[in-house]
């Protein structure tokens, strides 16, 4: 039982040492090069479709903010994760059958070419959805 707890606690202190980026540039600045310039390119492309959103870091990565969570990206070894919740997927499920997706995600490969008119046309939308939430809760 002890042990247990021995290991428990270093798997605690190894996340508590944990380094996060505390901004996007940062966070884009710890990938190949290659990598950098697709990221640089999503960030560019929500920033288009979403203008006003705000930048932030939220669950260590970059994230997009109107009224709320907009959309979030981050990166793995061989692929891009978008993050535009549950209906953003749900919405573009044709869209996005080719890529692996779940319930709140979708991954674009690093060997294909990254499908940014599919990122603006989800970003548009949780851009209207958001602002649609935000209406509603003022009017109650």
């Amino acid at each position: 039982m002890l042990n247990i707890f021995g290991k428990l606690n270093e798997i605690i202190m190894f996340e508590t040492f944990m380094i996060i980026p505390k901004d996007i540039n940062s966070f884009i600045s710890t990938f190949p090069s290659e990598t950098q310039k697709l990221f640089q390119q999503v960030r560019e492309t929500i920033q288009k479709a979403a203008p006003e959103a705000e930048e932030a870091m939220s669950y260590g990565i970059p994230t997009f903010k109107l009224k709320g969570n907009l959309v979030h990206f981050s990166g793995y070894k061989n692929h891009i994760g978008f993050y535009p919740g549950a209906l953003g997927i749900k919405t573009f499920e044709k869209e996005i059958a080719s890529y692996k997706s779940a319930k709140d995600s979708v991954q674009f490969p690093l060997s294909q070419p990254i499908p940014f008119d599919l990122i603006t046309k989800i970003t548009l939308f949780r851009v209207q959805q958001n602002l649609e939430k935000a209406e509603a809760k003022k009017k109650n």
